[in-house]
């Protein structure tokens, strides 16, 4: 398995230092741009909750990106937080 070196970069952390902070918006005007309850931004903003298929689609429309972007940002937490877990893997699966 191949090891992290580092945490990865939060997509939480991505939406407000590359975006929000630089174009002036609040996590408040975002999250009414969107439809959403601002809770629900300020949870990913502090790494509270994941970004789901749903809002990467959202943010992805409001801010000029892909879904992807924010799926693999998140996809690359994930796997980091279960590599941290995980203690030992299975050995391969041997054909009979």
């Amino acid at each position: 398995m191949n090891k992290m070196m580092r945490q990865p970069t939060t997509p939480g952390e991505i939406l407000k230092e590359e975006f929000l902070v630089p174009m002036g918006t609040t996590q408040g005007e975002l999250a009414t741009h969107l439809d959403c309850d601002v809770k629900v931004i300020n949870r990913i903003v502090n790494g509270r909750t994941s970004v789901t298929a749903e809002m990467a689609l959202k943010l992805a429309a409001a801010l000029k990106t892909s879904p992807e972007f924010w799926l693999n940002a998140q996809k690359a937490v994930d796997l980091y937080q279960a590599t941290k877990k995980i203690k030992t893997l299975p050995k391969p699966l041997k054909a009979s």
